[in-house]
């Protein structure tokens, strides 16, 4: 009988090419079970302080929820983590796809990958058995070409496969990962800490089942069953079918905050052209899915017209169309789908290379970069080819993308001038496509995440301002009571923010994707209380689980706090405190008083500190005492 997990933890470290395996015990996983909060104990106990990034000594994590592989619709997910090179504080990314389960049913919960191989190689793994292989003929090789060489190479079509491209060679501070082509850790460079380990890819292959570790797998397989039949019943996921998040384009330019040239407006004039029912007419060409998933969120588009785009790396999300179209002021339609294939065939993140070419569009219009600098190409909003030979400037390095591969917080300070108040980031990492003008909660988020920017942080305030929602009814089990309006900042705000990133965290903890549990989507919150207890046999109550998501979010602050970072890293860029340009909410800023006052009052709901350090009392609350000795000693 087991409780969810392996118990066994794969060791590496490439500089002796040394293999180990560690036992973990049951009682450990009750703390750490998996995802966000198992990397999160990893880094912090394992990692000295002050590693450089890109040095030999970084870290990297890649650790499978706590659900993922189970056969239940969005358990799919994994964690990548290590120091990040885009902002020198913790680093964080989830992915879904089919090579976190497949790592699972290899015999292992987690890797850790110390070192630095002297040549490149990957690592193949099967069934507990591991290998570090040769990968020099696999170096500066197109991802579509790597995979099918690896699999032709190790005999079997069905292995998975976790990469970087040119992006993570080349050591883009904000290269991604990809698995199977389709699927990305995409955010804080976790593909340029590979990149500086030589580390091209690693191969899963496993024949174990989520029921050979499960406590009660009849009752798994039962809840599985019951949730895929949910999906198509439930109205919160029939857009996500459909339209998948190319939906968004469209609504939030309705309401206003759709992010257009760098955030200057909220609303884009060529909507139209960028909006859903384009992308079906022009692009769209099937549904896709990550592991036992029926929700089916994925497009996949091909063009064959003035641009080739190739089906293998998936279609834009909602991301790339904000981040390489509106917020570049770009209405090309299949421009966009071919940036969108570049980031995933160079595994560069879709937001951090949108936000940066927009920044440096603003820089090149205000004259801080000049035809010069950028070898005579005309880096101006709404060019779209200019946007395409940026991608594949930054990923090479060459010329001007050599600077904007290092992100908009290094950019800025070479640039100078007014540029570093062009870089809208927060902690060096590049805003994702919501503003916070218009979702005051998501501006908390941003402020106070450990990785930087990042909107799946918690849950976003639109769901929660109508108590009459679906989301808002399902958030009552949390603990919710009370509606408020999504631009509203108050201690209230603070903490509902609170409450949903705990159990946020605790997606990510399980590695349950954002589009499965309630208040966002369909898994109610008993549902998933009943799942994690199926699992386990640890019958946890709601409170149980939020205590497991709120321990990893401080295990993460609790890294930064070592690392130097304080309260005045909390800081969102100031042009979110001016006035929106157009649109809806024309006019509509974050009030700095108003921010500063929920900003503290979310650190009391929290338990931290008026500098944001989390207290002993809460520390030791979460069974995390050991934490607060090593970072308070600091």
């Amino acid at each position: 009988m087991g409780y969810g997990s392996t118990g066994r933890l794969l060791q590496i470290d490439l500089s002796d090419g040394s293999i180990r395996c560690e036992q973990l015990a049951e009682e450990f996983y009750r703390h750490y079970p998996g995802g966000k909060a198992l990397a999160g104990y990893l880094l912090l106990n394992n990692l000295p302080r002050g590693t450089d990034p890109l040095g030999p000594a970084n870290l990297l994590v890649l650790a499978a929820g706590l659900l993922t592989g189970a056969a239940l619709p969005t358990a799919s997910r994994f964690t990548a983590a290590a120091r990040s090179p885009l902002t020198g504080a913790y680093g964080e990314s989830e992915a879904g796809g089919y090579w976190g389960p497949e790592l699972k049913m290899a015999g292992f919960d987690a890797i850790t990958i110390t070192g630095r191989a002297e040549t490149p190689v990957y690592l193949w793994i099967r069934d507990g058995h591991v290998e570090i292989r040769d990968a020099r003929h696999l170096w500066k090789i197109d991802p579509e070409q790597a995979q099918a060489a690896i699999r032709q190479e190790l005999g079997d079509k069905l292995i998975r496969v976790l990469q970087i491209g040119l992006g993570g060679e080349n050591l883009v501070r904000y290269a991604a990962i990809t698995n199977e082509l389709r699927h990305y850790n995409g955010r804080t460079g976790m593909g340029a800490v590979m990149g500086s380990k030589n580390l091209k890819a690693i191969a899963v292959r496993g024949s174990g089942r989520y029921a050979d570790f499960a406590h009660d797998p009849r009752a798994l397989a039962e809840l599985g069953k019951h949730l895929a039949k949910k999906v198509s019943d439930h109205p919160q996921i029939w857009d996500l079918k459909e339209k998948g998040t190319p939906g968004l384009v469209n609504s939030l330019n309705a309401v206003g905050i759709l992010p257009t040239r760098n955030f200057r407006q909220g609303a884009f004039d060529q909507v139209g052209k960028i909006s859903w029912e384009a992308y079906q007419n022009e692009l769209f060409t099937a549904r896709r899915s990550c592991y036992a998933c029926a929700v089916r969120c994925k497009r996949e588009v091909v063009v064959n017209d003035r641009h080739k785009v190739s089906a293998a790396f998936g279609g834009p999300e909602y991301e790339a169309l904000a981040g390489l179209g509106s917020d570049c002021g770009v209405d090309d339609l299949q421009a966009i789908a071919k940036a969108n294939e570049l980031c995933g065939r160079h595994t560069l993140d879709v937001i951090s290379t949108g936000a940066t070419i927009a920044f440096a569009m603003e820089c090149f219009e205000h004259g801080l970069i000049t035809l010069a600098e950028t070898d005579g190409i005309v880096l101006r909003f709404g060019n779209a080819d200019a946007m395409l030979t940026m991608i594949e400037m930054i990923a090479r390095r060459e010329g001007i993308g050599k600077l904007l591969a290092e992100g908009t917080r290094r950019a800025a300070q070479v640039i100078g001038g007014d540029a570093p108040y062009f870089a809208m980031h927060v902690k060096g990492q590049e805003l994702p496509m919501h503003d916070p003008r218009g979702k005051a909660g998501v501006g908390l988020g941003y402020a106070t995440s450990d990785t930087g920017a990042e909107h799946l942080v918690s849950f976003h305030d639109t769901q929660f301002q109508n108590p009459d929602s679906l989301a808002f009814q399902a958030a009552r089990s949390l603990g919710l009571t009370e509606a408020l309006p999504a631009r509203e900042l108050s201690k209230k705000k603070a903490a509902q923010y609170a409450l949903l990133e705990n159990w946020s965290s605790l997606g990510k903890v399980l590695g349950l994707c954002y589009f499965g549990p309630a208040p966002r989507a369909f898994i109610q919150v008993d549902e998933v209380v009943a799942i994690v207890n199926a699992a386990t046999g640890w019958n946890l109550a709601v409170g149980g689980l939020l205590q497991i998501g709120e321990r990893a979010t401080n295990l993460a602050r609790a890294f930064n706090v070592r690392e130097g970072f304080s309260k005045q890293d909390d800081a969102l860029p100031e042009r979110l405190f001016t006035p929106l340009e157009n649109g809806a909410l024309a006019g509509a800023a974050l009030s700095k008083q108003e921010f500063e006052h929920a900003l503290q009052a979310l650190y009391g709901c929290k338990g931290w500190d008026a500098n944001g350090v989390p207290t002993r009392e809460r520390l030791e609350s979460l069974g995390l005492g050991q934490v607060a000795d090593l970072i308070l000693s600091h």
